[in-house]
């Protein structure tokens, strides 16, 4: 995949590293996000992936988020 590929955080695959680009949704859930760590520039390392849902290591915290939620989370690999 090319370097500068953008894509759903849903569609990382397990061990990938990727830098968040943007956050898309309401104000609220984008606060929420931005509040766990998902703010334009951070890396992110996807540890699992299971049905389109992920656990992900941001800032070191280790979360999980659902299909939903990681759609709205594009990213550039």
């Amino acid at each position: 995949m090319a370097a500068s590929a953008q894509l759903p955080l849903a569609m990382v695959g397990p061990d990938e590293v990727a830098r968040v680009t943007r956050v898309r949704g309401d104000a609220d859930l984008r606060q929420h996000l931005a509040e766990l760590g998902f703010v334009e520039g951070s890396e992110v390392k996807v540890i699992s992936r299971a049905a389109g849902d992920v656990i992900v290591s941001v800032k070191g915290a280790r979360l999980a988020l659902n299909r939903t939620m990681a759609n709205h989370i594009t990213v550039m690999l």
